[in-house]
């Protein structure tokens, strides 16, 4: 069993994953249209804005920036390996967070999987074999034997008389 709930989490993880894109495929239209009816202010304030005047904010950031740089060689060391420290914690916790958020979506493809084959949850089955009697078995009966001639039926006997009275009147 094993093996096969190893093969079943990537599959369910895939239908997780799928169902999540369209139910965000869903929600594109309303994007689209919420940008069209943002663009035409947008394009207005940027015809509208003066190019020195964003040149200068750019220019002033740009230069409060490298102002900002510190220029000790063994403090930018020290900060590199901090640097380095924090971008394995970080990782580390990415990696968690992956695992994490790849359960969710294996736990979100199973579901989808049962929506799609109309299956409720398994609980729903267990809880129908707990409610449902069992089922009764009557006893068997022996086949009679009945050594009664069987009476004809009307028409066959209708027929027979006719063929008798055809034959007498030869």
């Amino acid at each position: 069993m094993a093996i096969i709930d190893e093969l079943r989490t990537p599959l369910y993880f895939a239908a997780g994953t799928a169902d999540l894109a369209v139910q965000q495929a869903k929600k594109v239209p309303g994007l689209i249209e919420q940008l069209a009816a943002e663009a035409p202010a947008r394009i207005e304030a940027v015809r509208k804005a003066d190019p020195k005047a964003v040149q200068e904010k750019a220019q002033a950031k740009f230069a409060e920036f490298v102002g900002g740089l510190d220029t000790d060689l063994k403090k930018l060391g020290e900060q590199a390996q901090d640097l380095a420290l924090r971008g394995v914690g970080v990782a580390a916790e990415y990696a968690v967070k992956a695992r994490e958020k790849y359960e969710e979506l294996a736990a979100h493809g199973e579901e989808t999987v049962r929506t799609w084959r109309g299956d409720d949850a398994e609980e729903s089955t267990e809880i129908a074999i707990a409610v449902e009697p069992e089922p009764v078995t009557e006893p068997v009966t022996e086949p009679v034997l009945v050594t009664e001639p069987v009476a004809e039926p009307e028409a066959a006997r209708k027929k027979t008389v006719a063929a008798e009275a055809a034959d007498g009147a030869e």
